[in-house]
């Protein structure tokens, strides 16, 4: 027999009003209610105290009211759906509860006895709390969801952003590092900001991923997160990008930020520990979510030629394939705008064909994302898809970093304190949704686009799926909204397939472009 909460709380919630009922008739009677005396339990002390009326109101009638209008809230949850009355509920509940063990605070520590019935009452609101807050569970997320976003951009994002933002991200991954060895951080995250839903979930390629939002490559160069980033609910993530040989970065600043532009500027030019020392790391993991390596050319003056470069690339490949690493899916990462050695493109289909033909030989059984850049105009980006389509890549990803800087989206000001290094966050954004409906446009039969570039909300994440692209992968997002992220913009999502009628996140993807 199926247990069911709803009526649970119902019964709850009617006992308490017959226990607060009880209680405020004798009080205006001028009785005490039946109740055994002892050491421990004395109603007539605790219903005479000072503490049992408030502003000449007795308390047992702020609490016959207060059961009162939850068991409205509770009844038109039901009745009207209407997720108000969940959050209303979920409010009432809470404040149910503090005041129910400051009361239980009084009666044990001040007044030093206790009365059955108010322990009755206060136990009641204890198992409301519960049974109100496992039921309304993704209500009580999203609420969680607006409050930690809250903290994080009035209070955390402020002190964070007063530090040197390289600083602030090697702490974050030895941090992600260590709460992924903790069940119990990982467990207290996952109460807070994880939250599963069928219909956002999809099957690609064999892979299922449980929302279609992810890491995308850049962050977690150093593969630290893989154990963590699942409690912050993310559908999937990519690692690097990692190069076949270490490069400790590029000269400072490596990172910056332009807060009016939404953006960060990124000059770390595939900082990697090599791929030995990733594989390394990753080799015998398991994973909750999907997680797929980026790799790309070593930036080594080493590597000068085309011939070299491709062997570098091929060689990192075969590393983590030897290494028998869990990684559901690679990213081929040609389009890198930080790279300062070797002066290599890729871009050339000539030069791309002859890269892609190395990779096909490895015969790679797993699927091959390559990440494009958004610089170029459409007929040379439509010149690479044609490359592309014809070697072992599964799909494209639009795309990487804005290298305009007079990109409209860019501040001036913020600009010009960077003399170095290429734009990420919402300068991407647009340049990104061309590339994402000029692919699917193109070749939608032939490859699974993924999104990538200024996704802060649900209703950018939306805009790339609509236009084509299966799923979507963020990192500046999370720099300026707070850790909550992934989590409010898969409610959004839900909210906008809820109202325009779609039953799974699929079928949006590519019908504004069709």
């Amino acid at each position: 027999m199926k247990f069911n909460k709803f009526k649970v709380i119902i019964s709850l919630v009617f006992f308490g009003i017959l226990d607060t009922a009880y209680l405020t008739w004798e009080h205006y009677s001028n009785s005490i209610p039946p109740c055994s005396t002892n050491i421990f339990i004395d109603c007539g002390k605790v219903l005479n105290s000072q503490y049992s009326v408030v502003f000449g109101i007795p308390l047992a009638l702020v609490g016959l009211v207060n059961y009162l209008v939850l068991m409205g809230f509770v009844v038109l949850s039901i009745k009207a759906g209407k997720k108000i009355f969940r959050y209303l509920s979920l409010l009432q509940t809470l404040v149910g509860l503090v005041v129910s063990v400051y009361l239980m605070y009084l009666q044990f520590f001040v007044i030093g006895s206790i009365c059955l019935y108010c322990t009755a009452s206060a136990l009641i609101s204890f198992g409301l709390f519960y049974f109100i807050w496992t039921k309304f569970s993704g209500e009580r997320k999203r609420l969680a969801a607006i409050k930690i976003n809250v903290l994080y951009k009035h209070f955390i994002k402020n002190i964070l952003f007063l530090i040197d933002p390289e600083a602030v991200h090697n702490n974050m991954l030895v941090a992600g590092e260590f709460a992924g060895k903790s069940n119990l951080i990982k467990k207290t995250a996952e109460i807070f900001l994880k939250s599963k839903n069928t219909r956002l979930s999809q099957k690609i390629y064999g892979i299922g991923f449980g929302n279609p939002i992810g890491l995308a490559a850049g962050f977690d160069y150093e593969a630290r997160l893989t154990q963590f980033l699942p409690s912050l609910n993310f559908g999937f993530m990519s690692v690097g990008t990692v190069t076949n040989m270490p490069y400790e970065g590029n000269p400072k600043p490596m990172l910056g930020r332009l807060p009016m532009s939404k953006s960060l500027m990124v000059n770390k030019g595939f900082k990697s520990s090599g791929a030995i020392n990733v594989a390394s790391r990753l080799k015998g993991l398991d994973f909750k979510i999907p997680v797929g390596i980026s790799i790309g050319r070593t930036n080594s003056p080493k590597l000068s030629n085309q011939k070299d470069s491709i062997k570098d690339i091929v060689q990192a490949f075969e590393t983590f394939e030897k290494a028998h690493v869990n990684n559901s899916y690679y990213e081929l990462n040609i389009s890198c705008p930080n790279l300062i050695h070797g002066n290599v493109a890729f871009y050339p289909p000539k030069n791309l064909e002859e890269l892609l033909k190395a990779v096909d030989k490895l015969r790679i059984k797993k699927p091959i994302f390559a990440k494009m850049p958004i610089e170029k105009n459409d007929t040379e980006v439509l010149e690479m898809l044609e490359v592309i389509a014809k070697r072992c890549p599964k799909g494209v990803i639009f795309g990487n970093l804005q290298k305009d800087r007079n990109d409209p989206a860019l501040v001036k000001e913020e600009v010009k304190k960077f003399k170095v290094g290429s734009f990420s966050g919402k300068p991407t954004y647009k340049r990104s949704n061309e590339l994402i409906k000029l692919a699917y446009k193109h070749y939608r039969d032939r490859f699974i686009i993924i999104g990538c570039g200024g996704v802060f909300s649900g209703r950018d994440a939306w805009e790339k799926i609509t236009l084509g692209a299966s799923l979507v992968q963020l990192i500046t997002g999370l720099v300026y909204e707070g850790p909550q992220l992934v989590n409010q913009i898969n409610f959004e999502l839900l909210d906008i397939m809820e109202r325009k009628g779609f039953k799974n996140i699929s079928e949006a993807v590519g019908i504004v472009t069709d």
